[in-house]
């Protein structure tokens, strides 16, 4: 991989994970500085993520991490909602042998005892069951969307209390038993009930950190 492509990626990463938060001014310096190479690399990468929305420049100040935002939660919660239940769909007409890996992820939560592991496992487990579509290019863009809203996710984290992280549990229990029972219909359901009620999670949140920025 190119030397930009790998500056490129980091920074992303950064980025969706919150390393770098929303609303986080950004210096070219200070990233090169940070990864060790020239500003070059750090400023190709910034224009690329400003192309995909996580970045604004600020003209002769730097970049700002785009601030999350209620129309950005409502289009990527839209687009899983078109997504996600037709992955646990594709999900159920497996095989068992193929599904045997989906086993593993179930009662996980109650064994998680930080909010990064919860997290972590959220991601593995949307990353394995957008997998079993049979079109590549419906996985391309469910990948995709798990990193866009695990950026929401952790982004929403302060609101998430323990009750929260036993009900996401029973959501993800009940997609997976769907698909493990080869019901494609109630596998659909249940995803997208699973994907209602983070939304509603998630913009609760946003909503507080809108009223709070403008306050």
């Amino acid at each position: 991989m190119l030397l930009r492509d790998t500056i490129y990626h980091a920074i992303r990463l950064s980025i969706l994970r919150c390393v770098l938060r929303p609303g986080q001014e950004l210096r070219e310096q200070i990233l090169a500085d940070q990864y060790r190479v020239s500003r070059s690399p750090i400023r190709d990468a910034l224009l690329r993520l400003e192309r995909e929305r996580l970045v604004t420049v600020l003209p002769r100040q730097g970049y700002l991490v785009n601030p999350v935002t209620l129309s950005d939660v409502m289009d990527i919660y839209g687009l899983r909602l078109a997504i996600e239940p037709a992955c646990a769909a594709a999900a159920a007409a497996q095989t068992d042998a193929a599904l045997r890996p989906l086993h593993s992820f179930r009662g996980w939560v109650n064994h998680a005892t930080t909010l990064d592991a919860l997290l972590e496992h959220n991601t593995a487990l949307h990353n394995a069951i957008a997998g079993f579509s049979r079109n590549a290019r419906v996985r391309t863009i469910g990948h995709d969307l798990v990193e866009q809203y695990d950026r929401l996710t952790r982004f929403a984290a302060t609101a998430i209390g323990r009750e929260d992280m036993l009900e996401l549990g029973k959501e993800h229990d009940g997609i997976i038993d769907a698909i493990l029972a080869h019901d494609a219909a109630g596998a659909a359901k249940c995803a997208a009930l699973h994907v209602e009620s983070s939304r509603g999670r998630v913009v609760a949140a946003t909503r507080i950190a809108e009223g709070a920025a403008a306050g």
